[in-house]
């Protein structure tokens, strides 16, 4: 990994993205439409509370990184910001859309599980079934930049396996992701679909918090 960010930086970045995949017609952001996006109470975990000074530190340190841009809005004088993960920025390539949702959701809502992973990226990439979440969570685990995301050991009494990006360092508890074993269907298919529940609720409360930035940025 280049870098290590620490947990405001990792809120602003992963705001950028989701904001990029979910409303790209608003999307570079400006610094309020961020802070916005970093305090949502909705799909965030653990909700944050940043002041705009401290988004404004996080945003340099990040543009020091090279992992953020400053954009002016077309016809405005409101500098903006965008991320550069889908950009010719690392040594082997840019992130895809489906790395980018699957990470976008590990920095936002903390680890997950593959059940998790598949419906909380609905918004942002399109994955035809659990497997292609796995593939798709292998790859950035493997990648010569990497690795981007690892799993994390199952604790006593849980079912399912668990992932944590590593953008902000690796944990002594994290252990490698070097291949999607076989999952029990039945397992899984259930996870999905409480999930699927999970995230319907979190989808109304998220448009309601983007419909009220955007009424304010007007």
């Amino acid at each position: 990994m280049q870098f290590e960010l620490d947990a405001n930086e990792i809120r602003v970045l992963g705001s950028l993205v989701e904001k990029e995949l979910t409303t790209p017609d608003y999307y570079p952001l400006s610094l309020s439409g961020l802070v916005a996006a970093c305090n949502q109470k909705s799909n965030r975990d653990p909700v944050m509370q940043l002041a705009e000074g401290e988004v404004v530190e996080a945003l340099d340190a990040l543009m020091k990184r090279h992992l953020v841009s400053e954009k002016g809005g077309a016809g405005s004088r409101v500098p903006k910001y965008a991320h550069r993960l889908a950009s010719t920025l690392f040594e082997e390539r840019g992130l895809s859309r489906p790395e980018l949702a699957v990470t976008c959701v590990l920095m936002l809502r903390g680890p997950q599980t593959i059940g998790e992973l598949r419906t909380r990226t609905a918004r942002m990439a399109e994955f035809a079934d659990l497997d292609a979440v796995e593939t798709t969570l292998l790859e950035l685990a493997t990648r010569a930049d990497g690795p981007y995301v690892a799993e994390l050991p199952r604790q006593p009494g849980q079912r399912e396996r668990r992932f944590m990006h590593l953008l902000g360092g690796e944990p002594e508890a994290a252990v490698p992701f070097t291949a999607p074993p076989q999952a029990g269907p039945t397992e899984d298919r259930m996870a999905a679909l409480e999930e699927e529940v999970a995230q319907l609720r979190d989808e109304v409360a998220a448009l309601r918090a983007e419909l009220e930035v955007l009424r304010g940025e007007r």
